[in-house]
């Protein structure tokens, strides 16, 4: 269990202004809390407001929590999950998940029933879906690196039978190839108007977060490097309505573990130092201002001063 002990004071420590421009997303009265722990690798956070819940995987513990606002109690959601790593709703409220263990992205339908999207690609099996987002169309976009098939931990161990892509899945169940050349992409998001996609590429060096252009709402042109990590490693992240970038950070040295906050231009403006690497974060609560961190072993929460967008 990591140790944990919340600042005494206020404003917290832990949240810093890299950039004066960060301090108006900044609360002085909201510090970080821990609100579970425990797990063995935290993923894939997403807000049911209709629940006022938290629902996250730990992927090799192989079981998906949640996390009741009202209460504070964490229960299990759904064991065993597969494996499963990333998750989102559509637009009907539908959550999404990213399958290592089977491979594959599913839709948990309103009654509990699981309803495949893809699993292969071409008549080949996908690697190990990841991430995933839901654009305003329905659509469904996902990163399919190897990660859950390089052994037993995260999944199965296989090798892999396509590239590592990102896939598009249509309303019409229909799948493409959103982005290709990508070594190992991870996160992805799409920026508030949704006029540009954000992908992590995981294994570059040193890794980057891409930026494509979304033309005709379908299509990726223009791919560039929007931000190199340098010794930091970024995994997934959302965006706020403003369009800064919540980027789950870091590589167990201080100032890289926990999040760093971009603005539009591609400029570090904010931390929140987190005492473990944070892989994944969403937006939720009431007004959807507080972030929630799947970092490591535990779940974290901070209220900020923006909210996110609301697809995300």
């Amino acid at each position: 269990m990591t140790d944990f002990h919340p600042s005494p004071r206020y404003p917290d420590p832990a949240i810093v202004s890299v950039d004066p421009s960060f301090d108006r997303y900044r609360i002085g009265l909201a510090k970080v809390e821990r609100l579970a722990t425990g797990l063995r690798w935290s993923e894939g956070p997403v807000w049911l407001g209709d629940t006022r819940s938290l629902v996250w995987s730990d992927v090799p513990g192989n079981c998906m929590y949640r996390w009741d606002e009202e209460t504070g109690v964490t229960s299990v959601f759904r064991k065993p999950s597969n494996n499963g790593n990333g998750n989102t709703r559509d637009r009907q409220g539908r959550i999404i998940t990213c399958e290592h263990l089977t491979r594959r992205v599913t839709r948990t339908e309103y009654d509990g029933r699981i309803t495949v999207l893809a699993n292969s690609f071409e008549g080949k099996p996908l690697n190990s879906p990841n991430d995933v987002v839901v654009k305003s169309d329905g659509s469904v976009w996902f990163t399919d690196p190897s990660f859950g098939i390089l052994g037993f931990y995260e999944g199965h161990k296989a090798e892999p039978a396509l590239p590592f892509n990102v896939y598009r899945i249509d309303a019409d169940g229909s799948i493409s190839v959103a982005a290709q050349g990508i070594n190992q992409p991870n996160g992805l998001a799409f920026s508030p108007d949704e006029s540009i996609l954000y992908i992590v590429e995981s294994r570059a060096t040193p890794r980057k977060i891409l930026a494509y252009d979304v033309m005709g709402g379908r299509s990726l042109t223009n791919g560039r490097v929007f931000i190199e990590a340098g010794p930091g490693t970024p995994d997934g992240f959302r965006l706020d309505v403003d369009g800064n970038l919540w980027c789950g950070w870091g590589m167990g040295e201080a100032g890289l573990d926990g999040v760093h906050v971009f603005n539009p231009q591609g400029k570090l403006i904010g931390r929140i130092d987190l005492p473990e690497r944070c892989a994944n974060l969403c937006f939720g609560g009431l007004h959807r201002d507080r972030l929630f961190m799947t970092a490591s072993t535990s779940l974290y929460s901070l209220y900020v001063n923006t909210q996110g967008v609301a697809y995300a």
